[in-house]
């Protein structure tokens, strides 16, 4: 890993690559509050293995790339006049994930990359979605990984898992790694492993603890409302990936996101949950590279 910094949109994004740039580019984009290094290593090095120049970056507001000043939205408001269907002015957060999918355009610049292979998880599959029919240029095929459409009445998470990822986060470290865990297992599916889920936990607090940023993340998701109607536009080879152990994001919004992109395909993974398991990594990885050889 050799993470280095590049100016996208106004901001500055901290990023790393894997792989020979002489080959097709994959663009990583992880979802909400989670850190580039959430796409595990060993997992892009097997992406680039198969031929691509994977490049994963932090969002803003998390990890090593620009933070949000200010006080952030009141989040709890947003997302209740969301779900009660009245929508979220834009006005209302300093950024939406318009803005998000941007700051991936700059990145490209920056790389001098013409058009990538988009990938999202969670919040980057949303954001995935917005290059496709914001930016459909600079978009090769798109790969949402877990991610719905911005539909309340789809892709609902359960109580507990909306409770636990929205539980305050400690300052103190084994106290931060130890709720990063429990997290971790009451969104995963059963494939969940603890170690890895520790070493993860861990990871992230030492690379950068920044409860702030989420917040304002979560104002972008809120701020940004049903991608429906864009997403019949779409007309690049599109791959839904979704878990039917999903908590966080029931399997209803990947089936969802299925049905409003023209000719996408779908895959379910039953022992999959809000999570990217090793066991599962051949199915995935095989289906990143298999949409991507439809462009």
């Amino acid at each position: 890993m050799n993470p280095q910094t590049a100016p996208a949109n106004g901001i500055e994004l901290c990023y790393d690559t894997f792989g020979q740039p002489t080959d097709p580019a994959v663009l990583l984009i992880m979802g909400f509050g989670a850190q580039m290094t959430v796409w595990p290593d060993e997992f892009c090095s097997q992406l680039a293995t198969r031929g691509h120049f994977v490049i994963r970056y932090d969002n803003r507001d998390v990890g090593l790339s620009t933070k949000s000043e200010g006080s952030p939205p009141d989040v709890l408001a947003l997302f209740t006049q969301a779900q009660q269907g009245t929508p979220v002015d834009p006005a209302a957060v300093p950024y939406t994930l318009s803005d998000m999918a941007a700051d991936a355009v700059g990145l490209l610049d920056s790389l001098d990359l013409a058009t990538a292979h988009v990938v999202g998880a969670s919040m980057g599959g949303m954001i995935a979605q917005h290059l496709a029919f914001e930016h459909a240029a600079r978009v090769q095929t798109v790969t949402s990984i877990m991610s719905t459409t911005g539909n309340p009445g789809v892709g609902q998470a359960a109580p507990e898992a909306m409770g636990a990822l929205l539980s305050p986060a400690p300052t103190e470290r084994e106290a931060n790694i130890e709720r990063g865990v429990s997290v971790s297992k009451v969104i995963s599916g059963p494939l969940w492993n603890e170690t890895d889920a520790r070493r993860r936990a861990a990871e992230s607090y030492d690379r950068m603890f920044h409860p702030a940023g989420p917040p304002f993340q979560l104002g972008a998701i809120a701020a940004s409302g049903d991608r429906t109607e864009r997403l019949n536009t779409v007309d690049v080879p599109f791959l839904v990936v979704h878990g039917q152990a999903d908590r966080l994001i029931d399997v209803s919004g990947g089936q969802a996101t299925a049905e409003a992109v023209p000719n996408a395909d779908l895959l379910l993974l039953a022992a999959m949950g809000h999570d990217l398991p090793r066991p599962l990594w051949p199915q995935i990885i095989g289906g990143i590279v298999g949409i991507a050889s439809q462009a």
